[in-house]
């Protein structure tokens, strides 16, 4: 751990909380020791005690990414699904380009890539819905990604993917390294990594989670029931894709005669050890479900416009008290996987959904104060971590973790802020990050990682992406 910091004068600290508690009074120096953050309020520095000015700077607790595709992250702007919805988009762009990621160099450099945005933009804890596996593969995905992450020292959440049968939709002229894997071979291969990686407490800086890539598509319903029951066993968390375009509905609804949420229900993968990506097109009967159940939603507002989507009920959920959490989703479908703009969007999408006003009690149209500043760090940060289960993670309060974004307002979209504390949500484009801890080590300072090369790292993906055309 660091030896004991004390961080003096910021602007502001938003907590992660939502309402009253969102704001930190009685002062804004922050105390970490071993790990955690000690104190908070106007305080003196100890003798010998390391002290980090951060007068013209806010903090907030480190974003809390919770779904994402970091071997996409060399697969940005592809011209052949720039302009694609999701279902022809998958077979266009990740599963046409999967044949590239196999070997272990590749995997590792797109995950490089991804790791490194994320925690320029102040992200903390990263989870990577990693389904990037194949029968007979020649390398450890599942050790490739945890030491990526370990070298940056993120903590760092697998949700290991993976198919058990093809997807007829997207899969017909797929390479090798889209072939599925065996229900067996899918469920060693998580308890495996579950025996390797799998930390318990409040505060892990390494989870496993169980992650069939899509629960309608990509293995047969036989195998919902074992693979939730064995999650279970293991204790781990569940986590996949759900209801993210209307022709998914519909599609479920003319298979299974029910909506995705209700088929997902049925075959016991809901409950508070359940997340989902997107969760785009619920009714009122879905939300309910989730709001009763506490399975939760990772929210990927960037990725959702970027393929036509829609926009994500999240105002709704958020008052029926559903878990929700921020998530960047794969750079193939985003072009970025950056918190600080995914925040910005969140912030902006839900006041021009034509829905917010009527739920506002007004005419039917968009509403200013649909979603707030505050509203955004809570799900980035608390929200994120709870959905997880990281329950000493994602608020700044003294006995927690000391996972701090600091953020510098020195841009000239941050000059004339009235209110400091938003400036990193609402003021988009990533803030200068003065300095990002993960339980108390430094990761990020003075908006650079130490050691790292990012001439070299450019020159490697650039290299890359010339291979691939």
């Amino acid at each position: 751990m660091t030896d004991s910091l004390l961080i003096r004068g910021a602007e502001a600290l938003l907590t992660g909380h939502r309402g009253a508690a969102a704001r930190a009074s009685g002062g804004t120096d922050i105390r970490v020791k071993d790990g955690l953050v000690a104190a908070i309020g106007t305080l003196v520095p100890e003798p010998g005690e390391r002290v980090l000015d951060a007068r013209g700077c806010v903090v907030y607790p480190g974003w809390v990414n919770t779904h994402h595709h970091l071997f996409q992250s060399l697969l940005k702007g592809i011209p052949g699904g720039i302009d694609l919805p999701l279902v022809p988009w998958l077979a266009a762009v990740p599963v046409k380009y999967r044949r590239h990621f196999d070997a272990e160099a590749s995997l590792r450099l797109a995950a490089r890539v991804g790791l490194v945005e994320l925690a320029l933009s102040g992200c903390s804890t990263v989870c990577d819905h990693q389904y990037h596996y194949w029968p007979g593969m020649p390398f450890d995905a599942s050790e490739a990604v945890f030491d990526e992450a370990a070298k940056l020292g993120l903590r760092f959440v697998l949700a290991r993917g993976g198919q058990t049968q093809a997807r007829a939709m997207t899969d017909a002229d797929a390479p090798p390294q889209v072939q599925p894997e065996t229900l067996d071979g899918f469920l060693a291969s998580v308890e495996r990594d579950v025996h390797r990686w799998h930390q318990a407490g409040a505060m892990p800086l390494r989870r496993v989670v169980s992650a069939i890539t899509t629960p309608n598509w990509s293995c047969a319903v036989e195998h919902l029931k074992p693979l939730a029951a064995e999650a279970r066993r293991l204790g781990i968390h569940l986590h996949s894709h759900l209801s993210e375009t209307y022709d998914y509905v519909r599609w479920a609804r003319e298979t299974h005669g029910c909506t995705p949420m209700q088929f997902v229900a049925e075959h016991g993968w809901v409950g508070p050890d359940v997340w989902y990506a997107h969760m785009v097109h619920l009714d009122d009967g879905d939300l309910a479900i989730c709001a009763q159940t506490k399975t939760g939603i990772a929210h990927c507002p960037q990725s959702n416009a970027r393929l036509g989507s829609g926009i994500a009920r999240v105002p709704e959920a958020l008052a029926l008290g559903v878990p929700v959490g921020l998530a960047v989703d794969g750079a193939a479908s985003n072009e970025a996987a950056d918190m600080a703009a995914e925040a910005h969007m969140a912030w902006l999408v839900h006041r021009a959904d034509p829905r917010a006003g009527a739920l506002r009690g007004g005419q039917p149209g968009g509403h200013a104060a649909a979603v707030t500043a505050e509203d955004v760090v809570h799900i980035g940060t608390a929200g994120g971590a709870r959905l997880m289960g990281l329950q000493g993670v994602g608020t700044l309060e003294v006995g927690m973790a000391a996972d701090l974004a600091v953020y510098d307002l020195d841009q000239p979209r941050h000059f004339g802020l009235h209110d400091p504390a938003v400036g990193p949500v609402v003021g988009g484009g990533r803030p200068t990050l003065k300095l990002l801890l993960v339980q108390g080590r430094t990761v990020v300072e003075n908006d650079a990682i130490p050691g790292l090369d990012m001439a070299e790292l450019r020159a490697d993906a650039a290299a890359f992406v010339r291979t691939m055309l």
